[in-house]
């Protein structure tokens, strides 16, 4: 299909965080935006918007005459046990209609590569996780990536780093006073800032290649104390004390990340899609954010 002949239309599974915010990226592409939400709040909301956006929980598939003009698919819902919730609604839907497809999408994790001692990886890295949350996105990965070799369907894997944007990051947290900088020696994380994430995916679909597995993430991985600390300065505030880590002050969330340690290589964005970062660490992520922040306080 060609970038600049046709109509195009997105259709996101997921309108949330990233997908909202995708979405939005997409429509000064002249993109015409449909998708998804459990949330009758969430779906009213983006219809008043312009989005045509339909209640899906996964319990029954969405209509198939939605997809009749989709040229290109974001899946933005996270995986239960039995993986992904699209997937086993729509495969066969989906399946029937490969060739109508540009680009389809699946946002996953970097927790899929496991706890690695703050050591690096990359998309050869072998898949070894050790959360919950991990085993049920390796269990995903593999039923698309099943459709994308079988079947035709033009799936890209994207593993995702921590996301941080506007309305979710440290500096809010610290405002909130719900910012914590908790130690555990050795720990380290990736990050991404969600208009890096979308700008990536937005240089995928203009150059799709099925079958492809993307790290989403900035140049720097660092402990998580460090960008509390570096936020509090930005906010010329009095850091938090430092807490040591404990299991038992933690969501399963937050375990999650906690129970991994590494540094995750992003050279493939960079040089396959010739992706150049905007916030390429914490750093500049944050700094774009404080005059919005403090200008509302």
């Amino acid at each position: 299909m060609g970038w600049e002949c046709i109509v195009k239309h997105l259709f996101v599974f997921g309108l949330g965080y990233t997908g909202q915010r995708f979405a939005g990226l997409m429509a000064k592409e002249g993109y015409r935006i449909s998708g998804t939400s459990r949330s009758n709040e969430v779906c009213q909301r983006l219809t008043d918007d312009g989005i045509d956006c339909r209640l899906f929980d996964g319990s029954e598939p969405v209509a198939a005459s939605l997809l009749d003009d989709v040229t290109d698919i974001l899946l933005s819902i996270p995986p239960n046990v039995e993986g992904d919730i699209v997937y086993h609604t729509m495969a066969g839907e989906l399946m029937d209609r490969a060739g109508q497809f540009n680009w389809v999408g699946y946002l996953s994790t970097t927790g899929v590569y496991g706890d690695h001692q703050g050591g690096l990886v990359d998309e050869t890295t072998p898949e070894s996780p050790s959360t919950e949350r991990g085993d049920k996105r390796v269990l995903a990965e593999a039923q698309w990536q099943s459709l994308c070799e079988l079947g035709g369907l033009p799936v890209h894997i994207f593993r995702l780093a921590g996301i941080y944007g506007p309305g979710s990051n440290q500096l809010e947290k610290l405002i909130a006073g719900k910012a914590k900088r908790r130690i555990k020696p050795g720990q380290v994380f990736s990050r991404i800032h969600v208009d890096d994430l979308c700008a990536i995916l937005q240089a995928s679909i203009k150059a799709p290649n099925p079958g492809r597995v993307y790290n989403v993430c900035d140049d720097e991985a660092v402990p998580p104390q460090d960008v509390v600390t570096y936020a509090a300065r930005l906010l010329n505030m009095e850091p938090p004390e430092e807490i040591a880590f404990n299991p038992d002050d933690m969501t399963p969330m937050g375990l999650s990340f906690f129970a991994e340690s590494k540094r995750v290589s992003n050279e493939r964005v960079k040089t396959e899609l010739g992706y150049e970062f905007q916030y390429p660490t914490y750093r500049e992520g944050l700094k774009a954010l404080l005059p919005s922040i403090t200008g509302n306080r």
